[in-house]
């Protein structure tokens, strides 16, 4: 397991090199800066997957079942997302903030918690099933992650431009028109994922006859969180409100859901899955 820490701390190293070069192409324009952030990013993505490639030949089945294998993908989708998005004209500042986000997420799990408790033992029939309900699980805090991002750049940018304060940082952000799109995608992808993460939960209660389960705090206040984003999509399709309220709520859902995922330790449902 020394190996694997080796390559997490010597990842988390080169993320805060990257980061230092994304965040000196941000204050003042610099193409060598990027290439070189963006280089040292590709290195972050090869030894995240040498991780997963360890963890998965030792484990023999690919890491999911932690909080710390959670957390771990989540920031793995979004250095991939940041490469992704490096494509685009326009993103510096939007990869700045998803990789701030990621190696934020490396370090705090790899100072508090721990690979090594695999409570595979828990899972007994439903091991696919809850394999799944993780992966939909991960992917739509990735995209409501996305969404937050581009939510709160559009209320940065409309503050600006009301204010009439125009700057270098403003010619380097996308149009309002773009980060309300993007926000939007974000939401629109997230809450299906959400949904079916919901629902093959319940499945998995349902087949091992925990029904009490079905009254955890964590399927409640995931319903709750359901209901925040379902009323988005009821205000949006009747165009009473402006973007600016439409990235406030997407801003308000992603509060709750990531403050719903920090209160795992209160759900019995995940204690018994050892998620």
């Amino acid at each position: 397991m020394s190996l694997v820490n080796t390559i997490y701390d010597t990842g988390i190293y080169i993320y805060a090199l990257s980061l230092l070069f994304f965040f000196s192409d941000c204050i003042r324009r610099n193409s060598s800066a990027k290439r070189m952030g963006t280089g040292l990013l590709i290195i972050v993505l090869a030894l995240q997957f040498t991780v997963l490639g360890i963890r998965t030949w030792q484990d023999r089945i690919v890491p999911f079942v932690t909080l710390y294998d959670f957390l771990f993908m989540f920031a793995f989708i979004l250095v991939l997302a940041s490469l992704l998005m490096s494509f685009f004209q326009k993103s510096e500042i939007t990869i700045l903030l998803f990789s701030v986000i990621g190696f934020c997420v490396l370090v705090l799990n790899h100072l508090r918690l721990d690979f090594s408790n695999n409570p595979l033992s828990n899972w007994q029939g439903v091991h696919g099933l809850l394999v799944f309900h993780i992966i939909l699980a991960n992917l739509s805090v990735v995209s409501f992650t996305v969404a937050a991002v581009f939510a709160a750049m559009y209320l940065f940018l409309h503050k600006k431009l009301k204010n009439k304060k125009w700057n270098d940082t403003m010619r380097r952000l996308p149009s309002l028109e773009m980060m309300d799109k993007w926000s939007y995608y974000g939401m629109l992808i997230g809450t299906p994922l959400l949904s079916m993460s919901l629902i093959v939960a319940l499945l998995s209660i349902i087949a091992v006859g925990r029904f009490e389960l079905l009254l955890d705090f964590k399927v409640i206040t995931t319903f709750i969180g359901l209901g925040i984003f379902s009323f988005y999509f009821v205000k949006r399709r009747s165009k009473q409100n402006s973007g600016v309220m439409m990235s406030k709520w997407a801003l308000f859902g992603y509060v709750f859901i990531i403050i719903n995922l920090l209160l795992n330790s209160w759900s019995n449902f995940h204690w018994w899955t050892g998620v």
